[in-house]
């Protein structure tokens, strides 16, 4: 029903447009004036008032008609079925009723859950059909009364912009609250942790062990939720890949920047920059395939013992999968510093490698400075490359040949399978994920007041 809808909502606004187009261009024709704006403009500004309020009321009557179909679905039920149950017993039987509807069956439902699927179907379509005569009669009001506005001294353009700044900022307040959102339910989860293991033993603890019982039918230790193991395994994978990355992106950026010829700089730089759109699965399993039973060859014939998911594997694959965005950024970076500086530099008899290191690289620092955030914050919030060739066990270590894990995917490894988020072991994932979100945040202001510093001496 949602493409349906939307796809009338859309004919709307094409009729809409070729008619405010037309009305506008037959009034000017008959009065021998001229508008105030362009035709396109009123045609664009008919569209925008057709289809923008219809499209609002279908994502809002999309967003209220789960909620309102459930609570009608529960109240069509007899006492008996949902007497003396819980939310969480209420929402898995809601559960099966919409998995019956959908024709997902798995064993012998009830004749009661049977019927309050066929009910749930008949619901949903009255629902869909609903949101279409709504959004199609709102789309065609918007329509016949735009119209009307339509005539040469109306001022479209403004019209058209003031529509254009509003939506804009409708999506920039969209993108904070959902920013403020997330933060939100990870601070509520993650104190709903902190009541349960303490501050310090979380932050200072040597021991990470989150194994504890989900449901009263299994046995498990007690757990342990000391955090540094994980800590020190995601600094140590996310150093190995810098290590990687920072030299090789950094030449390769000063190469296509000042060395290259300039057909060479274009073939060169988009094949490094395709190294980004390769997924990180495919990285993943390049390490464990190639890289890992590479290393371990390699340690066996100088007599070293590599571990078949070691740091090593795992932070220089990543640091391949990171090096387009500080090469591309400081190529960038480079060759928007101004001619007149490097040829002041070649005017006082400076090299050019003198120049590079002294000129050009602390002028573009800032630009640099943001590549090498960029990408230490995707080597710390990488997961597929970790979970599949670094390992899963927490170890407290800092030899790069020795399986370690790390932030992500401790968070992955607790949040999947049999989980309730009423217990340690899942609450965990919010502790570790509001951790690595400080982390972030802290190296983004660091970043950013070296940048302010620079840029005031050099611009």
């Amino acid at each position: 029903m949602f493409s349906l809808v939307i796809g009338i909502i859309g004919v709307f606004c094409l009729a809409g447009f070729l008619i405010g187009r037309q009305r506008l261009i037959h009034q000017t024709a008959a009065a021998g004036a001229r508008s105030h704006s362009l035709p396109n403009y009123y045609g664009l500004y008919v569209a925008l008032w057709t289809g923008v309020p219809s499209v609002i009321l279908v994502l809002a009557w999309l967003a209220a008609q789960g909620g309102a179909v459930d609570r009608l679905l529960l109240a069509s039920l007899a006492d008996s079925a949902v007497e003396g149950k819980g939310p969480a017993e209420l929402s898995l039987l809601l559960t099966e009723i919409r998995s019956v509807a959908s024709g997902r069956i798995f064993g012998q439902p009830s004749q009661a859950v049977i019927d309050a699927a066929s009910r749930l179907n008949l619901w949903q379509a009255l629902a869909g059909w609903g949101m279409v005569a709504a959004g199609s009669a709102l789309a065609l009001l918007g329509l016949f009364f735009t119209r009307r506005k339509v005539a040469p001294e109306f001022r479209a353009r403004q019209g058209v912009e003031r529509m254009f700044s509003a939506l804009m900022i409708v999506s920039a307040l969209a993108a904070i609250l959902t920013t403020f959102g997330i933060l939100l339910s990870l601070l509520f989860e993650a104190f709903r942790f902190f009541d349960r293991v303490p501050v310090g033993e979380f932050l200072f603890g040597l021991n990470w062990e989150p194994q504890i019982p989900l449901r009263e039918d299994q046995v498990a230790g007690q757990g342990a939720f000391g955090a540094v193991p994980v800590f020190t395994g995601t600094l140590l994978v996310a150093f190995i890949a810098m290590s990687v990355a920072m030299p090789v992106g950094l030449f390769a950026a000063i190469y296509t920047s000042e060395y290259a010829d300039r057909r060479v700089r274009a073939v060169v730089k988009p094949i490094m920059e395709v190294l980004a759109g390769i997924p990180t699965i495919v990285y993943g399993f390049f390490a464990v395939l190639v890289v890992a039973p590479a290393l371990r060859e390699f340690g066996r014939s100088v007599g070293l013992d590599v571990a078949p998911n070691s740091a090593l594997a795992a932070g220089a694959v990543m640091g391949v999968m990171i090096l387009p965005f500080i090469s591309s950024i400081t190529d960038d970076a480079l060759s928007a510093v101004p001619n007149a500086m490097r040829e002041g530099s070649y005017g006082l008899g400076a090299t050019k490698a003198e120049t590079i290191v002294n000129v050009l690289l602390p002028a573009a620092l800032p630009g640099i400075v943001g590549g090498v955030l960029l990408a230490v914050s995707r080597a710390i919030g990488e997961t597929m490359i970790v979970v599949m060739a670094a390992g899963l066990i927490a170890r407290m270590t800092a030899n790069p040949l020795e399986s370690v894990t790390t932030v992500t995917v401790q968070i992955v490894t607790l949040l999947i399978g049999d989980t309730e988020f009423d217990n340690p072991k899942t609450l965990a994932a919010f502790a570790l994920g509001l951790v690595l979100f400080l982390a972030t945040l802290a190296m983004n202001i660091t970043a950013l007041k070296i940048v302010q510093k620079y840029r005031e001496k050099y611009e």
